[in-house]
């Protein structure tokens, strides 16, 4: 899977973070709002591009590049509070 060092940051300064508070949080995004939480899925965790994201979503590659940093975002916050 290939991530960036950026998103490998947001997951190494998470405090002592486990798999199932991640998963918890991405459960979280996703009642909240499911578009982004799939596009965490897809761009994080599968390590899709936007356009692969886009493609897989059937939305423009647009919409994922808007959304993508509000989505990420808002998991790094609810990582930290744990």
């Amino acid at each position: 899977m290939k991530v960036s060092l950026h998103e490998h940051i947001l997951v190494a300064e998470a405090p002592d973070q486990d798999i199932l508070g991640l998963d918890e949080a991405l459960g979280r995004i996703e009642k909240v709002d499911p578009q982004r939480g799939r596009i965490v899925e897809l761009r994080f965790f599968g390590g899709l591009s936007n356009d692969e994201t886009a493609e897989a979503l059937g939305v423009s590659a647009a919409t994922v590049q808007r959304q993508w940093p509000g989505a990420r975002a808002w998991l790094y916050h609810e990582l930290s509070r744990q």
